[in-house]
């Protein structure tokens, strides 16, 4: 479709965070109604753009469109909205959504080439992997620029002439942005969790109903808040170090409350290194598509590399707690 042939249409927005915003912003996080919380795709004005004014692109997620209109306040530019499905700027261009086609076409259906005088667009850094620059260009005459990681630089970004520091480059992901990727992890896994512990407390009691709660609090909770600190590169084998740390006082409980160890008691004593690594391992994967770290490759080596690890030391532990659960049902230990 040719851009002159297209009426422009641009929504007004202002860069106020309202309670409702928050409240939505809130529901988000714990992952309630998750696919949503959605903008309408499209062009908006903030403020009095005029055709000289800058464009800036985003998801069509709340919290990415609200936190690039809020971090906007007191400039006067346009936000072009491409539909993501309401994924952030990050996850969407791991999956291609945020992407050069959808971008392309967004730019068409909105006029934007007949709303501004320039052919320049502000891309979110974090945006990068999912869309090629030079296609766009050739396909839509738009250039494509690199805004800072963080919509909290774009003013600084702006007043040094569309220029970003080594600063504003860097991805940063400290202790507050960890934590709030908990409560979407931990309603993911509530049922998962749930069955893990009636199976720990059916076959080992209240020990190992325990056992299985911490492991998998260890991976959706401690994990995410320990993950600098964590030894190894891989998020896999970081929960399953966190796991074995945290299996230990397990195994040494059933040591000091055995007085006489025997085979089997050393048995179920393996049993909670061997089960609670992988359990902790396996969700600490799911932190891979929320942090700006790893790369989408990297990934999928590290989950042909690990499961199958996971896979064995959880089957063995569990069939080796089956037995001596059994076993002991029978009055044979």
């Amino acid at each position: 479709m040719e851009a002159s042939l297209v009426k422009p249409m641009v929504a007004a927005i202002d860069s106020d965070i309202t309670w409702k915003n928050r409240f939505d912003h809130f529901l988000a996080r714990w992952s309630w109604k998750r696919n949503q919380h959605l903008v309408e795709p499209g062009l908006y004005a903030l403020g009095r753009p005029e055709k000289e004014s800058p464009v800036f692109v985003t998801a069509n997620y709340t919290l990415s469109f609200d936190a690039l209109r809020s971090a906007l306040k007191g400039i006067d530019c346009y936000i072009l909205v491409i539909n993501t499905y309401g994924i952030n700027v990050w996850c969407a261009a791991g999956k291609g959504t945020f992407g050069t086609d959808e971008l392309v076409n967004r730019i068409a259906v909105t006029g934007l080439a007949n709303v501004v005088s320039h052919k320049k667009l502000i891309l979110p850094q974090l945006g990068a992997p999912g869309v090629n620059a030079f296609e766009v260009t050739k396909r839509s005459g738009f250039k494509v620029e690199y805004g800072p990681v963080r919509a909290a630089d774009i003013k600084d970004y702006l007043q040094a002439g569309s220029k970003a520091t080594p600063e504003m480059r860097r991805v940063k992901f400290p202790v507050a942005d960890r934590v709030v990727l908990i409560p979407v992890e931990l309603v993911a896994s509530v049922i998962p969790a749930i069955l893990i512990t009636i199976a720990g407390f059916l076959t080992g009691g209240l020990v190992s109903a325990l056992a299985a709660v911490t492991a998998v609090l260890a991976g959706v909770v401690l994990f995410p808040v320990l993950l600098p600190y964590l030894p190894t590169k891989d998020y896999s084998s970081k929960g399953l170090f966190l796991g074995l740390i945290l299996a230990l006082p397990f195994a040494g409980y059933t040591y000091l409350s055995n007085p006489q160890v025997t085979v089997w008691t050393a048995l179920w004593m393996l049993t909670f290194p061997l089960i609670m690594p992988p359990i902790t391992a396996y969700l600490s994967l799911n932190f891979t598509g929320a942090t700006p770290f790893p790369s989408r490759t990297g990934v999928r080596k590290e989950i042909y590399r690990y499961i199958p690890i996971m896979a064995i030391m959880a089957g063995l532990g569990t069939v080796i707690q089956l037995a001596v659960a059994a076993l002991n049902f029978l009055k044979v230990i």
